[in-house]
């Protein structure tokens, strides 16, 4: 898709400069190049990469509330660095954590911070409960990320504790985000969050995909999230 970036602007409002596109091609070249010798993601074509990477990556401003810049980002379960390498080129001012516990991927995103020049960026290949009973992370971020990472209840433990009161949780979901927002619901009122919107998302050629928005309202309890491994055997039920 040579013009990925009118889709970006006529569909989410975003203006990428000449400097932001030549950070993406960048990393358009780096991740192909890199995808011939590790197995970092399943799409390894030109296209594939513009449209289900980088416009599903800054789709998720559109949960944005109106006026929303984020200063503070982190993505759990980032892969080869998306959602939160896309939003640091769209927000180079926000300070971003970006957690993948796969070294291989978790090397690749060390790479492509590097090559692009990105600051105040901060790269963990801990487990995500480990980083939600953090003190350097719990509750030190606007914005909490997590695209196709676990099912919603178990997302909602790792997430909400990351973020800062009145701060906002994005899930980035397939086709049930609506089923598995109704069995989530006993899970996000547990971790100290409301459930704020489902938005559909239309990509060219890829089926839809849903953005769930989660503001943090009260102040996680301390137990959670549990040990690591616990969330995902043992989700919080309805």
């Amino acid at each position: 898709m040579n013009n990925w970036q009118d889709f970006a602007k006529s569909d989410f409002g975003i203006e990428l400069t000449p400097e932001q596109l030549k950070q993406f091609d960048i990393y358009l070249n780096e991740l192909l190049e890199w995808n011939q010798k590790f197995n970092l993601t399943a799409i390894r074509d030109v296209e594939g990469i513009q449209v289900k990477h980088f416009l599903d990556s800054l789709s998720v401003v559109r949960a944005f509330p109106e006026a929303f810049v984020p200063h503070s980002m982190i993505d759990i379960g980032t892969g080869a660095g998306f959602p939160g390498i896309p939003l640091k080129i769209l927000f180079p001012d926000a300070r971003l954590t970006l957690v993948e516990s796969i070294k291989k991927k978790a090397g690749f995103c060390v790479h492509m911070v590097d090559v692009l020049g990105l600051k105040n960026v901060v790269i963990s290949s801990s487990r995500a409960e480990e980083i939600g009973q953090d003190s350097a992370h719990r509750g030190q971020y606007q914005l909490a990320l997590a695209r196709a990472v676990a099912k919603m209840p178990v997302l909602a433990e790792y997430l909400l504790p990351l973020v800062e009161l009145g701060g906002l949780v994005v899930m980035q979901k397939s086709v049930g985000a609506h089923e598995e927002a109704e069995i989530s619901r006993n899970a996000i009122r547990l971790m100290g969050g409301k459930l704020v919107d489902i938005l559909s998302v239309k990509l060219p050629g890829v089926e839809d995909r849903f953005l769930v928005s989660l503001e943090k309202i009260k102040p996680t309890p301390v137990e959670f999230p549990r040990r690591v491994g616990i969330p995902s055997r043992s989700p919080i039920q309805n």
